[in-house]
């Protein structure tokens, strides 16, 4: 594992409005990092290859390139006083290259840990937090060694890369692994990670911002993911006290480990024990924090935008329980027609220009006194029925 380095962050007092911030990544997460960014007095820039980006609607310009472009790269550098990052498939030596132009307050230790499974598990075991049980696994002779092991199911991921399902493999018969090898064939295998199945009641989240120095945290919240993309989240989790301040606990040292500036958000699984597991971190805002957008004294693109300025971090208060849904593709048409009927929701409309299947379009949030019957609610309106 990468040892943390002072050296790779970059870490700002205070960045003054009207300073530039650049974007590598022009996505949604993008984009409401962008507005947050405004409304604090930056402008924005951003690197992303698509033109018209999400998040290039609402910047002061784009890089139109791919985001390993060095050249793109370093043009954006020059521009802005600050770099961050919306998703973390970034090359961290790309960014390395750049720091003579522009602070990154992050840092690239974060990406580095978070983007290779064997490192972030490893951080996360080192502080003390609990994990799947796991291995490191390189051949298909080692992984019939450690399914020996740790028995099935289990499920294998390829050490890098890999979101909302991709690069891993559930293996629950020995059928599964004859087919896997099956695919295998001929091809060398790929350096992965394999974790002992986690027979959790329910899956949740907690997100935590820093500014290099003092850490935050948002309240700890329940997810609930189909065909393995997060399609609702309810906050706060129905939990007792003495588990929300565990996982406020376990993000905070992680923060510490990291020095965090910005937004990281920890996937937890919760066991029917009472017992917490980190299931995997993001080195930026998540997706199950959307809700906070609303929900929220402040947002969690506000808590990364003021934490890689430098800016003081107030605790963040949760102003209303509140159901925040995703908007894919095959949702889009239902959702608008039932927006007229709906004041009560929320929605977010990416500005995507290709509507797809199972792609993320949108979102919506809810405000209410009761989580459980609101998503009830929105599960009844018959948008979301092909996820059934």
């Amino acid at each position: 594992m990468p040892s943390l380095s002072e050296e790779t962050k970059g870490r700002i007092d205070h960045l003054e409005p009207g300073s530039v911030i650049g974007i590598v990544g022009g996505g949604q997460l993008g984009r409401m990092m962008a507005l947050s960014a405004r409304y604090h007095g930056f402008r924005i820039g951003v690197l992303d290859p698509t033109p018209d980006a999400p998040a290039a609607q609402v910047a002061d310009f784009q890089e139109t390139a791919d985001y390993g472009d060095l050249d793109a790269l370093k043009r954006l550098a020059e521009r802005s006083d600050v770099l961050t990052y919306e998703f973390e498939n970034v090359d961290a030596d790309a960014l390395d290259q750049v720091r003579d132009h522009v602070a990154i307050p992050q840092g690239t230790d974060l990406l580095r840990v978070t983007q290779d499974r064997v490192h972030e598990k490893t951080f996360i075991n080192r502080h003390g937090i609990d994990t799947a049980p796991w291995r490191q696994v390189d051949s298909l002779d080692q992984l019939d060694a450690d399914l020996k092991e740790l028995g099935m199911p289990a499920v294998l991921k390829t050490r890098t890369g890999g979101y909302d399902g991709h690069g891993q493999a559930v293996l629950r018969t020995k059928e599964d692994l004859q087919a896997l090898k099956g695919r295998m064939e001929g091809r060398d295998f790929p350096s992965s990670v394999l974790e002992g199945f986690v027979d959790f009641a329910f899956e949740a989240s907690i997100l935590v911002s820093g500014n290099g120095k003092d850490y935050v945290t948002f309240p700890m919240v329940r997810n609930e993911h189909r065909h393995n993309i997060l399609h609702m989240t309810l906050a706060p989790a129905k939990v007792e006290p003495e588990m929300a301040d565990r996982a406020r606990d376990m993000a905070l040292t992680l923060a510490g480990g990291f020095k965090l500036a910005g937004t990281l958000a920890l996937e937890l699984f919760v066991m029917p024990d009472g017992g917490l597991v980190v299931n995997e971190l993001a080195p930026r805002p998540h997706n199950s924090g959307h809700y906070t957008i609303e929900a929220c004294s402040m947002d969690q693109f506000d808590a990364h935008v003021r934490g890689i300025a430098g800016w003081p971090l107030p605790d963040p208060r949760l102003l209303s329980p509140a159901v925040m849904v995703n908007v894919l593709g095959q949702h889009v048409a239902p959702v608008r027609r039932l927006l007229g009927e709906h004041p009560e929701w929320f929605l977010h409309d990416y500005g995507k220009a290709e509507v797809r299947t199972d792609r993320k379009m949108g979102h919506l949030t809810v405000l209410t006194d009761d989580p459980e019957r609101t998503a009830q609610d929105l599960e009844a309106t018959g948008c979301w029925s092909d996820l059934d």
